[in-house]
């Protein structure tokens, strides 16, 4: 029961000291909090712009060497399946070379669709920054709408992620 009462008086003498402060002195303070909060969220900005720029550009690069590599070993089988079912089923050669074709085709064309949905800009928007800069206006809305010396508590949701109060 002491130790409640304690607490409460050092409480209650924090926040009136906050009372005495001077105007050019909060604003200083939040003036720098401010640079310090901008600073912090441009540098995970970068970073993690940064980190999906170097991601898209490897799948790119790795993407340019797989079609260097496999082009060759890609048309000698293409060549091979189109004599096996010339010779193995008795097709004719042109009957075999558009099937081998028209196979060849539709894998091809779902390898570049599964390519292009990892550049889309949506995979590379930087979602924690967004969602970063949306829990610092929250919380600052929540300050600002509080009286002086009195610290809200944050508000966090089902997900473990803070939300607006």
């Amino acid at each position: 029961m002491a130790e409640a009462r304690y607490e409460e008086r050092v409480y209650t003498r924090t926040a009136r000291a906050d009372y005495g402060r001077s105007i050019p002195g909060i604003l200083s303070e939040l003036i720098s909090q401010f640079t310090t909060l901008v600073r912090q969220e441009s540098e995970l900005a970068r970073t993690e712009l940064s980190e999906k720029i170097g991601s898209a550009l490897m799948g790119v690069a790795m993407a340019a060497g797989a079609a260097v590599l496999l082009l060759p070993a890609l048309v000698i089988l293409l060549m091979a399946g189109v004599y096996g079912l010339a010779e193995g089923l008795g097709w004719s050669m042109w009957l075999s070379a558009l099937v081998v074709g028209a196979a060849a085709l539709t894998i091809g064309l779902i390898v570049v669709a599964i390519g292009a949905s990892r550049l889309r800009p949506s995979a590379l928007t930087p979602n924690k920054t967004i969602k970063q800069l949306q829990e610092d206006a929250a919380m600052a809305k929540r300050q600002m709408s509080s009286e002086p010396g009195v610290v809200q508590p944050l508000n966090r949701g089902a997900n473990g992620y803070e939300q607006a109060a």
